[in-house]
C-alpha cells in the first residue's frame, strides 16, 4: 500500500517540530557548569577586566571566566569540559601567559581565559651533569628560569631579547634572540614537554614519545596543545660579557661581515644586526653606556640623516680568561670592515646582558625615581618615543586549538629601555639641569631600528 499524501505532510510536520525543539534547546549557563567542575583553583566571573587586553591595545573581548588554576589537572579539566560540550558550543578557551599578544590572541571573548601563571608548581628542577636541563613550568618567566640556574652556574644556551615572558609562550613561537646562529632557537634546546591537548588529555612527549605532537606544538602557535611544563637544554654560564657595537654607511660591506660571522667556526657568542635611521648624535648617546675606541674621532661623527646599519656582538668570559678574550675580540674585529670611529663596547655581567630590556613597571619606577615623576596610577601606554623606525615585536600569533586558543607570550615593548646600574648613565640628571639623553637599547633584528627617549632633567 503506497503511502498518502496526507501521511507524507504528518512526517515532514513531525521533522519540523523536531528541528524547532532542538533548535530552542536553552543553552547550559557556562558560570554555573565552570563552578561545578571539580578544579583546586577557582574561576573569576566578575574581575576579568585585565583579561580583556592585552600589549597590543588593538582589541579588547573581555571573557565570561578567568580560570586561576592550582595545578596542571585544573587546566585539562577545564579544557576537557570545553570539548565535550561539543562542537556547536561557541565557548573558547584562551592560555594566557604574560599577556604580550599584539591582536587579542590571548583573548576569548565569552569565553575562558586561563592565567598560566597561576599554576602551583614543585617549583624549577635544576638537573646538573654532563647534559644539564631544566624542568620549568610553561607559566614560569624566563627571568625567573635565568635567576634559578645561574645558582648552579649553568644558564639555557638559547633566548629571546626580552626575558619577562613565559616558558609556554615563546615555545610555541619559536624564541628567537642573537644566539639564534650557534644554538638555534629556544625551541631548538627541548628535550621534553607536557602538555594538555584539545581534547583535555596531559600528554609527556620527546623526540622518542608522542614524536608528532612534539615536534608540531614547538612553534605551533598553541594549535597543538597548551605547554605546560618543558625540559630545557643549559649550559655552563659564564661571568662576564663583551659587548660591542659597531656601524656601517654600506649594506654590503654590513650584510658581507655579518655572514661571515655567523658562518665563522670562531666567532662571536651573540650577534645581531639591526637598521638605524639616524639623528645627529647617535655615538653620544652610546657613549653613556658603551666605550669609545678613539673618542675624540667619535666626537666628530656627524650622520647627517643617513641610513646606518649597526652590528652587535658579545663575547662571553670569565675574568681568569680576559686576556684570551681580548685577543680573540680583536681578531675578530681586524676582519670587519665598520667605521672604525664608530666601535663602543663595554664589559657587564652576564645577567645585566640578557636582562638588559626592562619591564614597563621597573622602567617607568626608575625613571620616576630619577625624574622625581608622580606615580603612575594607570596602565603604561606607549611612551612618546622618538623612533628612526618602528620594529614589529616577535611573532605573537595564537591559533584556535579544539575550541581553545593558546596565549603565546611575546615582548612587552617593542622599544624598550635598557637602564643598566645608574653609575654608567646620566640617572640622576645633571646638577646644572640639562637635557639628558637616555640611551634605549636597540631592539635589535634584521628590520629593527634604534630609538632613544629624550627626557626633560629636572630638578
Amino acid at each position: 500500500m503506497r503511502p498518502s499524501l496526507l501521511q507524507y505532510l504528518k512526517l515532514l510536520l513531525v521533522l519540523a517540530l523536531g528541528g524547532v525543539t532542538t533548535m530552542h534547546v536553552p543553552k547550559p549557563d557556562v558560570p554555573t557548569s565552570l563552578e561545578a567542575l571539580p578544579v583546586d583553583g577557582h574561576f573569576s566571573f566578575h574581575d576579568v577586566s585585565d583579561a580583556a587586553r592585552d600589549f597590543g591595545n588593538m582589541s579588547s573581548f573581555p571573557p565570561v571566566a578567568v580560570l586561576h588554576p592550582s595545578s596542571v589537572a585544573d587546566i585539562a579539566t577545564t579544557v576537557r569540559h570545553v570539548f565535550l560540550m561539543g562542537e556547536h558550543s561557541t565557548l573558547t578557551v584562551a592560555a594566557r601567559g604574560h599577556g604580550h599578544s599584539l591582536y587579542g590572541q590571548c583573548q576569548a571573548a565569552g569565553g575562558i581565559v586561563i592565567r598560566m601563571g597561576s599554576v602551583q608548581s614543585n617549583g624549577m628542577r635544576v638537573h646538573p651533569g654532563t647534559s644539564p636541563y631544566v624542568d620549568a613550568s610553561g607559566g614560569e618567566l624566563w627571568i625567573d628560569v635565568l635567576h634559578e640556574t645561574l645558582k648552579y652556574g649553568l644558564a639555557p644556551k638559547s633566548w629571546t631579547d626580552y626575558l619577562h615572558l613565559t616558558v609556554g609562550g615563546t615555545l610555541s613561537n619559536a624564541g628567537v634572540s642573537g644566539q639564534t646562529f650557534r644554538h638555534g632557537p629556544q625551541i631548538s634546546n627541548v628535550h621534553e614537554m607536557e602538555i594538555v591537548t584539545g581534547r583535555g588529555d596531559i600528554v609527556t612527549c620527546s623526540p622518542e614519545q608522542n614524536s608528532d605532537l612534539f615536534h608540531a606544538a614547538l612553534g605551533g602557535l598553541g594549535q597543538f596543545g597548551i605547554i605546560t611544563r618543558a625540559r630545557v637544554a643549559l649550559e655552563p654560564a659564564p661571568k662576564m660579557v663583551r659587548w660591542i657595537r659597531v656601524l656601517y654607511l654600506d649594506f654590503a660591506s654590513f650584510a658581507t661581515d655579518q655572514e661571515m660571522l655567523i658562518s665563522a667556526e670562531k666567532t662571536f657568542d651573540y650577534i645581531e644586526g639591526f637598521v638605524i635611521i639616524n639623528r645627529t648624535g647617535i655615538l653620544n648617546n652610546w657613549r653613556s653606556s658603551f666605550d669609545a675606541q678613539d673618542p675624540k674621532r667619535a666626537n666628530q661623527f656627524e650622520s647627517d640623516e643617513k641610513v646606518l646599519f649597526c652590528l652587535e656582538m658579545t663575547k662571553n668570559f670569565n675574568p681568569d680568561g680576559a686576556d684570551n678574550m681580548e685577543q680573540e675580540v680583536n681578531t675578530l674585529l681586524s676582519q670587519l670592515r665598520y667605521l672604525p670611529l664608530s666601535l663602543f663596547h663595554t664589559d657587564v655581567t652576564y645577567i645585566e646582558f640578557l636582562d638588559r630590556l626592562l619591564p614597563p613597571a621597573l622602567l617607568v619606577s626608575r625613571l620616576a625615581t630619577a625624574y622625581r615623576l608622580p606615580a603612575v596610577s594607570r596602565p603604561l601606554r606607549r611612551p612618546r618615543l622618538q623612533p628612526s623606525a618602528y620594529r614589529p615585536s616577535s611573532p605573537t600569533m595564537a591559533a584556535s586549538l579544539a575550541g581553545a586558543r593558546a596565549c603565546p607570550a611575546g615582548p612587552s615593548l617593542p622599544h624598550t629601555a635598557s637602564i643598566r646600574p645608574l653609575g654608567r648613565h646620566c640617572l640622576p640628571p645633571p646638577e646644572d639641569g640639562s637635557r639628558c639623553l637616555l640611551p634605549l637599547a636597540p631592539p635589535v633584528g634584521p628590520m629593527s631600528a634604534s630609538l632613544w627617549l629624550e627626557a626633560e632633567a629636572k630638578q
